[in-house]
């Protein structure tokens, strides 16, 4: 749903998935965007992470899978990203991800776009790769800092949802979000402001000392906070 979610789960996706190229793209690239779709394009196989800027009047041949995270803002949106797949007379699959809470948007589709959907049961033996994200955030102060980002852009992005009757910021379960982004710790938020979270349990290393792997953006956070005391 965002720019800041897009950069955060491209860099993960990157750790954890060896043997396949995975690919990034989003509305601020500006420049980069028309050579990472060129090159995605040539690709025999590969994962393009992105937002709605991919949604309408792209081509790709032979998408077998659009795998919606979050589900878009318009009802209409929905149809053009999963027409990136199954294009001139090929199969293809499209799967959106919804709570139990937003179940009711199956049948706002089905009336609003004409398009029904089946439900995928979950899968049963996944692997819990969230400690390792966790790990690489302590290790690298960048992949703290862009869970953080899209942590808090995916809020304010919900908070905008076209279908809010459906799609309620207040129901809400904080708590599981955050450790489904792998977050360190709460960030500070309007929205979150006065809240408690029992269920969501810190890690006690103070996060100011986590550095960045990059030396001279850890040089220059050293000077900012030399600065400042």
């Amino acid at each position: 749903s965002t720019c800041a979610c897009v950069e955060y789960y491209g860099k993960a996706l990157e750790s954890f998935i060896k043997q396949v190229k995975i690919m990034s793209i989003h509305g601020k690239m500006k420049h980069k965007r028309n050579k990472i779709f060129t090159e995605f394009r040539k690709l025999p196989g590969g994962i393009l992470v992105c937002t709605d800027v991919m949604a309408r009047g792209i081509d790709i041949p032979e998408v077998h899978w659009v795998l919606q995270y979050d589900p878009p803002s318009s009802a209409s949106a929905f149809v053009h990203r999963c027409g990136r797949t199954a294009r001139i007379g090929n199969e293809g699959s499209a799967l959106v991800f919804l709570l139990p809470m937003e179940e009711s948007y199956v049948n706002f589709l089905s009336i609003n776009q004409k398009c029904p959907m089946q439900e995928m049961k979950p899968q049963t033996n996944v692997v819990d790769l969230l400690p390792k994200l966790k790990s690489m955030a302590l290790a690298d102060r960048a992949v703290f800092e862009k869970g953080m980002k899209a942590f808090v852009s995916y809020i304010q992005a919900y908070a905008k949802h076209e279908c809010n009757l459906i799609f309620r910021i207040k129901d809400l379960d904080f708590a599981s979000l955050a450790r489904g982004f792998a977050l360190l710790k709460m960030p500070k938020m309007p929205e979150l402001r006065g809240k408690c979270f029992p269920d969501f349990t810190p890690v006690t290393v103070n996060t100011d000392s986590i550095s960045f792997k990059d030396k001279n953006r850890e040089k220059q956070r050293q000077k900012k906070l030399e600065q400042q005391r």
